[in-house]
C-alpha cells in the first residue's frame, strides 16, 4: 500500500493544496477545545480518554490537510483507541466487573464491530459510515441495560448515542448533498462528535462522583 497516496473524499476537497478543506480542517479544533474542557475535574481512565480525544483532534486535522493514506491512520487509530478504553471504562465503573473481564469486553468490540458493520454495509446509501454504526447501537444497549441500575447514567448515555447518530447522519450525507451544499456537511460530523465524546466523558464523571457501581 502507498501510504502517501492521495486520499479525496469529501464534498469540500477541490484539491491536493493543504487548506483543501478549510472547515473540515478548522472544526477539528472542536475536539481540542472538547478535551481541554474534560480535562479539569478528570481522573484517571477520564484524563486518558481526554488525551486521546485531543490525539482525535489532531489526528483528523492531519487527514484533512494532507490527505494522505497515513494521515487517514492517524484520523481512525485513536477514535478505535477512544471506543477501546471507553468500552473498558463502561465495563468497569458502571458494571463493576474486574479489570480482566473488563478489558475482555473492550477487545470484544473488535469482533462485534467488524460483523455489524458489514451488516450495516448493507444498507443503501450508508457508505463508509457503515463502519460506524455498531457504535451507537451499542451505547444504547448498555443505557437500556442500566436504566434500573444507574438511570441517570443510562439517560446520558442514550443522549450520547443520539448525538452520534445526528453525527453519522451529517457524514452519511455530505457526498450525496455535495452539489446543493457545496461545503458539504462533514464539518458537523466534526463538531456534533466532539460534543459528544466530551459528553460521554462527562457521564462517566457524574457516574463516578455519584459512587456508581463499585465505586471505582
Amino acid at each position: 500500500m502507498d501510504w502517501t497516496a492521495a486520499v479525496d473524499g469529501y464534498c469540500e476537497r477541490l484539491g491536493p493544496a493543504f487548506w483543501a478543506e478549510p472547515v473540515n480542517a478548522a472544526t477539528n479544533a472542536a475536539f481540542l477545545i472538547a478535551a481541554l474542557w474534560v480535562w479539569r475535574g478528570a481522573r484517571g481512565i477520564e484524563r486518558v480518554l481526554a488525551v486521546v480525544l485531543f490525539a482525535i483532534g489532531v489526528g483528523s486535522f492531519l487527514f484533512h490537510t494532507l490527505a494522505q493514506a497515513w494521515a487517514g491512520l492517524a484520523d481512525v487509530l485513536p477514535i478505535l483507541l477512544f471506543i477501546l478504553l471507553y468500552v473498558y471504562a463502561a465495563n468497569r465503573h458502571f458494571w463493576g466487573w474486574p479489570a480482566w473481564a473488563s478489558a475482555l469486553g473492550a477487545a470484544a468490540f473488535v469482533p462485534y464491530a467488524v460483523v455489524l458493520g458489514r451488516v450495516f454495509a448493507l444498507v443503501p446509501g450508508l457508505g463508509g459510515s457503515a463502519a460506524y454504526a455498531p457504535v451507537p447501537l451499542l451505547i444504547y444497549a448498555y443505557a437500556l441495560a442500566l436504566r434500573r441500575r444507574a438511570p441517570a447514567t443510562a439517560r446520558g448515555l442514550a443522549v450520547g448515542a443520539t448525538i452520534l447518530v445526528a453525527s453519522l447522519t451529517a457524514r452519511t450525507l455530505d457526498a450525496p448533498l455535495c452539489e446543493a451544499i457545496p461545503l458539504g456537511t462533514h464539518f458537523l460530523w466534526h463538531v456534533l462528535n466532539a460534543i459528544m465524546l466530551g459528553w460521554m466523558i462527562v457521564v462517566l464523571r457524574r457516574h463516578r462522583l455519584a459512587g456508581g457501581a463499585a465505586g471505582r
